[in-house]
Parts: C-alpha cells; structure tokens; sequence
C-alpha cells in the first residue's frame, strides 16, 4: 500500500461516474490544497520538475510541428491560446477575450486582448494569429497534428478583421475548433520569430522558443533539462493571472522512471510526472500523487490490414480475442489503469459504454476463427501453417519502451503463440521506426493519443488520416467520422462517435488494451498547482518554499 497520498482527479466532471479509477489506498486524507508546505512561500524560488522528455531533443520542441504529448507539456510555458478550456469542458477567455461562431458553425470571430507581447517585445495581435495559423497549414512546415486540428483541408483561412479582431474560416461546419484553440499545438510564436528562425523552432532554445506565455525559456542542454525564466510582464493568465509566484522553472529530463520517483522521493525535486504505478509505492509519506485519467484514444495495438495476414477480418478478430486482456492490465500495473474496451477513453465526450464486454477473452473462439480463416496446420513449435507460410505478425515499437509495456507486450506475444500465432517485436529507435512506419511495412504498432474531442478518432480511421496506421479504407466510417467533424450539437457528435467505437469492436482494427493515468508526484514543496483536462500540471497559480 503506497504511503504517499493518492488522489483521483476526473477531467470531466460530467463524466465522473463514467471515468472513475480508484488508486491504492492511502495513509491520510489529501490537504485542501496542492500540499500542506512548510514556510512561506518564496517569490524568487526555483521549481523543480522531473520529466520523461527521452524524444525532445530529436526535432520536438515545437508543439506546431510535433505529435509528443511532452511537446506541449513542457512548451505550455511559453505559449498561450485563444481560449482556456474549464475542468467542465466548457471554455473561458484567454487571449481572446470574446468569440462568436457563425450560424452555419463556419466562421469564428475573435475579439483579442490589445495588452499583450511576446518575450521578445513584438505585440500580440491579430496579425499574429494569422502569422500562426497559416504557417501551421502550410504544407512545407510538415504539421500533422496540429494542422489535422486547425482543420486540415476544411481550413479556408484566417482574416485580419482589424487590429484585435480575427475571422477563423473553414470549408464546412467545424466542431471541434473551440477545443483545438485551447491546446498548446493552437498557441503562438513570435511572429518575428517565425519570419527569421522558423525553422529553428522544433530544435529549440533561447531567443527561439518566443511566445507569450508565464515564464521565458533562457537555458536549454538537450537531453538534460530546460530553464524556464518568470515573465516579470505576465497579467493575461487563464484566469486573469499575473507573474508567477516564483521565479525559476527548472525542468530535468529524466527518461529512467525510478530516478524520477528517486528525486521526487529525496526532494532533489520538487514534483515529477509520468510516474508509473509500480514506482508509487516507492515515494515517502509527504508526497502526494495526482493521478488523471487520458482522456482521447487508450494505449492500443494498430493491426495494419494492407501488409499481411490482418487482411483477413478472421485473423483480426482472433487476435483481439486470444489476448487475456484483464489480467495482464490488473497485474502489470497493479489495478490502477481499467482494461479498455473501445477506441475512446471512458472519460472521453462520446464514449460508447455499450461495447464493453463485447469482444471479451476466449481462446476457443480465437482458435476456431483462425481455423475458419485456413491457418489449420501446425509446424514443429506449433505455430499454424497455410499453404507453407507460418502465422506471423511483426510489431515495431518506438524506444524508449517503459518496463510495464514491455511486460505487456510480452503477454500479447505469449498468449497468441498459445494459438499458434507468432508475434515478433522489433524495438526501433525513431529514425528506423519511421522507415517502415512511413511505407506501412509492419503487420502491428502501438500508442495511445490524448485529446478531449472524438474528433481525433478521424486521424486514426478516417481513410486520409495521419495517424490510419491500420490503413482503413471505408466509405461509411469517413462518412460518420464527417458527420461528427461538422455536426452542431454535442448529441449528434456523440451518436457519430458510438457508431464507430461500435464498428471498431467488431471489425478490430485497433485493438484497445488500457486507459492509463497521467500520474505527478508532488513534494510537500509545492502548494496551488493544477491540471489541464489531460493531467498535465500548471504553474499559474503554483507557489514554491525553499527550505
């Protein structure tokens, strides 16, 4: 039983009952705030935050560009959106200070903040949305993600109305757009910036990394960490928030998730986040632990239909069936993360309860699919045969790989050889990985994608999405995956949505496993830190006390 305290934070609060995950059990109850610091808080402090940000170095540190969540985890310091989205999923001011959308749900109108620049002294204004937003389309800035949010195809141009007032079109109604505005992938550079370094941005570092956000980026060491710097200037916060309450944010990276809860644990940090549930039982008494459910697509396996031997539905359906699902997610991490059962997090607008249970455990029935597919002969190690060709699938992973995937992943190989599937696995590092991620010459790979829109769900099975790693091609999913994109009310969304998660289940696709947590460690340091909707902390209202 963990001594830290544990607390469960819901993204959603109209979904709480629908996302519910209890933690471990813990020693006492959790403080009214952040943690019960000892002193005063210190306003020329230093904040100390151990991170995982392995891949930053490799090209990621433009949230415009990169697809990592840790991009705009760590660059939400520096950069600001038009809207903030609340804990209830509705949306309040931020550097707009008004919206309006129009009848035809086509065209947003924003009315701007006039008292904002960027670090570098160049003002925020309409202009300057338009700088962003149309280099985040542009095709030779090779965005996927946060193009695909701005609209992808559907973004028809964003219009200087006047100074402080901006018109953001698109080609047909466009639902999600509020949402997307919200996320760091949707903040903004420097204009300066984008015009003299632009193509420095995604490697980072001081006098690059320009926005208009709380604190300034003034050190970077690749591999090692980030110093963020107090914005002295800062009065447009989300909620109306000044300068931060302490001066330094020094960010570690730390890829080794036990030096992460080890630094936590010592106080050499002051929080860490993406602690996995194994190391929660590690960190002392004074540490609490938040713990907030993804919300968007759970960590799953795409089985690519084009390549081999997924082509078959059979073969698919035995292969979802053949895993023992439930044990292996209660055992590996330790009962904390639920066993998914559709290609939306349950804490996800739109999630479809109805596909649970569904397509539950049942080797017989994997095995009399796989005969029914052909595959009835067995080699000398048991593994089925057709026509002299064995039953195999290869899946590559992007490194680094955390422990309790791998323990994971090793249950998926083991279970399906019970049915006489071979399953290899090849670890690559990123620049292999996308040599035969691009061509799609791989039968199997796994992620799990955040968002709090469904809207996601059409980069992974639209037949144009980026993310189609399954390389589905079919007219009636792209037809609801529209209808979802442009319809006005959240029913109509939802019912698009269910339809596909219910499809899914059926014709697997994707293979959901879990829903995991975003869990942070908190030293008894830090007092009045929150979350956005998908874990990530916020230092707007943070204070820090220096022993």
């Amino acid at each position: 039983m963990p001594a830290s305290t544990v607390r469960r934070l819901l993204p959603l609060a109209a979904l709480a009952a629908a996302s519910a995950l209890l933690l471990s059990a813990c020693a006492g109850p959790a403080s009214d705030g952040q943690n019960d610091a000892q002193g005063a808080a210190d306003p020329n402090g230093e904040l100390v935050w151990a991170i995982e940000g392995a891949n930053l170095a490799a090209g990621h540190m433009d949230p415009q560009i990169s697809q990592l969540d840790v991009s705009g985890m760590v660059q939400r310091q520096v950069l600001d959106s038009l809207v903030f989205q609340e804990a209830d999923g509705s949306f309040s001011p931020w550097l707009a200070t008004d919206w309006t959308v129009s009848e035809d749900g086509t065209t947003y109108t924003f009315r701007l903040r006039d008292d904002v620049t960027f670090h570098d002294g160049e003002p925020f204004d309409a202009a300057a949305v338009k700088a962003n937003f149309d280099r985040i389309i542009d095709p030779d800035t090779v965005s996927a993600q946060a193009a695909s949010m701005l609209g992808g195809d559907y973004y028809a141009g964003t219009e200087v109305l006047g100074e402080y007032e901006v018109a953001v079109s698109f080609t047909q109604p466009y639902a999600p757009f509020l949402q997307a505005a919200s996320t760091a992938q949707l903040g903004f550079w420097s204009p300066k910036v984008l015009e003299e370094a632009g193509d420095q941005l995604k490697a980072g570092g001081p006098g690059i990394n320009v926005g208009t956000g709380p604190f300034v980026l003034t050190e970077y060491t690749p591999d090692q960490e980030l110093v963020y710097s107090r914005n002295d200037d800062y009065a447009w916060g989300p909620h109306g928030d000044d300068a931060a309450a302490f001066e330094t944010l020094r960010v570690q990276i730390l890829p080794e998730a036990s030096v992460r809860a080890g630094v936590v644990g010592s106080g050499e940090a002051d929080l860490a986040s993406n602690i996995p549930p194994n190391q929660v039982a590690t960190l002392p008494d004074d540490v609490e632990v938040e713990a907030i459910e993804y919300p968007g697509l759970p960590y799953s396996l795409f089985l690519n239909e084009k390549h081999g031997v997924f082509a078959d539905e059979k073969v698919r359906q035995a292969f979802a069936r053949a895993i023992d699902i439930d044990t292996a997610v209660e055992e590996i991490f330790y009962g904390q993360f639920p066993r998914a059962w559709s290609v939306l997090s349950a804490s996800t607008p739109g999630y479809d309860a109805a596909v649970e249970g569904t397509w539950a455990f049942d080797q017989d029935v994997a095995n009399t699919l796989l005969d029914e597919a052909g595959w009835t002969e067995r080699g000398d190690d048991g593994i089925r045969m057709k026509d002299g060709e064995r039953l195999t699938a290869d899946w590559i992973a992007w490194t680094p790989v955390p422990d309790d995937r791998t323990a994971l992943a090793n249950v998926v190989q083991s279970d399906l050889a019970e049915v006489g599937f071979e399953i290899t696995r090849d670890v690559l590092e990123p620049a292999a990985y996308n040599e035969r991620y691009g061509p799609k010459t791989f039968d199997i790979t796994d992620w799990g994608f955040s968002g709090v829109d469904a809207d996601l769900l059409r980069n992974h099975l639209h037949s144009e999405g980026f993310q189609n790693a399954s390389q589905v091609s079919n007219a009636e999913i792209d037809a609801l995956l529209e209808e979802g994109l442009a319809a006005q009310q959240q029913a109509d969304r939802d019912a698009a949505y269910q339809q596909v998660q219910e499809w899914n289940a059926a014709y697997t696709a994707i293979v959901p496993l879990y829903t995991p947590s975003l869990i942070t460690a908190v030293g008894a340091t830090v007092d009045g830190l929150t979350y956005d909707l998908y874990g990530r902390p916020l230092f707007y209202e943070a204070t820090v006390t220096t022993p």
